[in-house]
């Protein structure tokens, strides 16, 4: 059954429609109340005539299920990924209001997660709309899934969720989650992601007056620790700026975030901390990684010592060859539309890593070209063509996903 112009043109308007309204909820950081986004979603998934399943791993931090039945429940289901939550605004900066969703003359949509990621959300419910008006049937059962708190690292969510008996019983084969924007034709394609290490050095020494030149201080400890991080950040920045292959997913980044310590001028405290975020890439083997940062702790002084606020293990990444079936059915609906991917390391986190970490095959990726990337940004935006060419792109990749023939786990 094909949708007629008209059809096609309503379906556009109501998928606009659905976008804003879903926008205009301030689902921001921090203490956030996730009532409205359930509320929203029970209507969407009342409209698309599929059942809806709220279970939670924390109180208020509901992880909502819409589920679409295939002919064959008993095979490995797709499961189709997006977060509820977005970052903060700086609403002084920003050129329009940050949750009114408004578009401007060029057609784009201003609203914090217009990118980053209510965007694909919306646009699987729309692709499946679609494909249900069409009278499309999937062999595979699609699960549509919304969780909370991916922008805190999915600790009360995705995190916890995967471990659950709930989780196992959606019988996940193969996961789809977020990408990022890009400026050129190229779609950008995760197919895995750095390791994170948040690491606070802790560099204790002799106290006493700032008038005085004793041995052994916090400062000189701490000097040690940023010139050694400073030192590595600058070589892997040349390594980047030197071979253009490379990408800022296939280097270590490190970053001091915080100092810490003092409690006024004339005071030598007792100790000061060094705060680094640091992801590294999956060729960078954790062992000798966790000798180079003890070492750098040991030229500092014999008690200095690193807290770990986070220290990620590194997670294998999904194949992109032919031991893979759901990368063949992915590239051949690529394909099929004349669409370039761009197979990259993910250069931050998202929460599909945790699906990934099963050892399930997962992909993150946002139908997004020719658009400024703007995540966390002022002015987050994305134009109504972009999305609206992004359903018609699930369309194809989750009818290939959701054909496949059977595949034993």
């Amino acid at each position: 059954m094909s949708i007629s112009a008209d059809q096609k043109n309503a379906l556009n308007r109501q998928a606009v429609e659905n976008f804003q309204e879903y926008l205009r909820i301030p689902s921001v950081h921090p203490n956030i109340n996730y009532d409205d986004c359930v509320s929203f979603l029970q209507r969407q998934a009342k409209g698309l005539g599929l059942p809806l399943q709220v279970y939670s791993v924390e109180t208020n931090r509901p992880i909502v299920i819409i589920t679409w039945v295939g002919t064959e429940p008993s095979i490995p289901s797709i499961m189709l990924n997006s977060h509820m939550d977005v970052v903060p605004v700086f609403e002084d900066s920003w050129t329009h209001k940050p949750f009114a969703a408004e578009i401007d003359e060029k057609g784009n949509i201003y609203a914090r997660g217009a990118q980053d990621m209510k965007c694909v959300g919306i646009q699987y419910l729309e692709a499946i709309r679609r494909m249900i008006k069409s009278g499309i049937r999937l062999r595979r059962t699609l699960h549509v899934t919304f969780v909370p708190e991916e922008e805190l690292g999915g600790v009360q969510g995705m995190k916890e969720y995967v471990h659950t008996t709930h989780f196992k019983n959606l019988n996940v084969g193969f996961a789809l989650d977020e990408g990022m924007a890009n400026e050129s034709e190229e779609f950008i394609l995760f197919y895995g992601e750095r390791f994170i290490w948040h690491m606070h050095f802790h560099c204790p020494g002799q106290p006493g007056h700032g008038s005085l030149l004793f041995d052994n201080t916090p400062g000189e400890k701490a000097r040690i620790i940023i010139d050694r991080v400073m030192d590595f950040r600058a070589q892997e920045k040349k390594k980047l700026a030197d071979n253009p292959e490379l990408a800022i997913g296939d280097v270590t980044t490190l970053n001091i975030t915080q100092l810490k310590g003092g409690v006024q001028t004339n005071v030598i405290p007792e100790e000061f901390i060094v705060s680094v975020d640091c992801r590294l890439p999956i060729t960078v083997d954790e062992h000798e990684w966790q000798q180079t940062v003890d070492g750098w702790c040991k030229e500092a002084g014999s008690d200095v010592w690193i807290q770990y606020e986070q220290k990620q293990p590194k997670v294998p990444v999904t194949k992109l060859d032919n031991t893979n079936p759901y990368w063949i059915a992915f590239k051949e609906a690529m394909d099929g539309l004349g669409i370039t991917i761009k197979p990259v390391i993910c250069p931050g986190r998202t929460d599909i890593n945790f699906v990934r970490n099963l050892g399930l095959p997962a992909f993150g990726f946002s139908p997004i070209i020719n658009t400024f990337p703007r995540m966390h940004a002022n002015d987050e935006y994305l134009n109504v063509d972009v999305f609206l060419r992004g359903i018609d792109i699930y369309i194809a990749i989750i009818q290939a996903l959701g054909s496949m023939e059977m595949i034993l786990k």
